[in-house]
């Protein structure tokens, strides 16, 4: 049975998901969830999602929801198949790689987001920004991606030299705060941060996905 992948296809956390099954060779079906039409708080995308959030993944029966599980889940279910190691199982880089990706969800998807809140959502609900807020989350996320150019000065990935779902995690929102309407050079000003991210972001399954699941 293919992998059915419920979700919007410019969805952020979609597209997360999308990315992996390219890396990892899984066939999927989109399932598309109206997002504008408030499609996910429908009672029939509640019952596979009570938070009626996207995406959610239907593997042959197994519903699991939250992008963060459900691509931890499918690197280590085709572990054997794809791009190897997105989940290391050495205990040790295993152990770096969930110190890799506590970094992204602590240090850099707060204040990613904290900027697309305000320069990206609030926009498409007719509301101005909060420039200081902009400001302030800028100011954080750079002083976050100095400690990155560090880690990355002594390795080629976040987890160490060979790419994980930690550095994967990071293209979404990375992708909006550099591209059209924004602009924010965050990345590019760092050698070994650019170095990274032009690797990452240019991996074929992220261009696969990039523009829509």
């Amino acid at each position: 049975m293919v992998l059915k992948l419920y979700g919007s296809t410019t969805s952020t956390k979609t597209r997360t998901i999308a990315q992996i099954c390219k890396e990892k060779n899984i066939p999927y079906e989109l399932i598309t969830v109206n997002l504008p039409a408030g499609e996910q708080k429908s009672p029939a995308h509640l019952a596979i999602q009570p938070f009626g959030q996207v995406p959610v993944i239907d593997d042959d029966g197994f519903i699991l929801y939250e992008s963060r599980a459900i691509a931890r889940y499918l690197a280590a279910k085709y572990a054997d198949q794809g791009t190897p190691n997105l989940i290391p199982t050495d205990p040790k880089e295993l152990a770096f790689f969930e110190q890799a990706a506590s970094i992204e969800l602590s240090h850099f998807e707060p204040h990613a987001l904290g900027v697309l809140i305000e320069k990206v959502l609030k926009g498409r609900k007719g509301l101005l920004p909060d420039e200081s807020a902009v400001t302030r989350h800028l100011a954080a996320l750079n002083d976050k991606l100095d400690v990155y150019e560090v880690i990355l000065a002594k390795q080629n990935y976040l987890a160490g030299d060979h790419v994980t779902l930690a550095d994967l995690f990071h293209l979404p929102f990375g992708t909006m705060l550099e591209g059209p309407g924004l602009g924010y050079d965050v990345f590019k000003r760092r050698p070994n941060v650019s170095r990274w991210w032009d690797d990452i972001s240019n991996r074929p399954s992220w261009l696969a996905v990039k523009d829509g699941a």
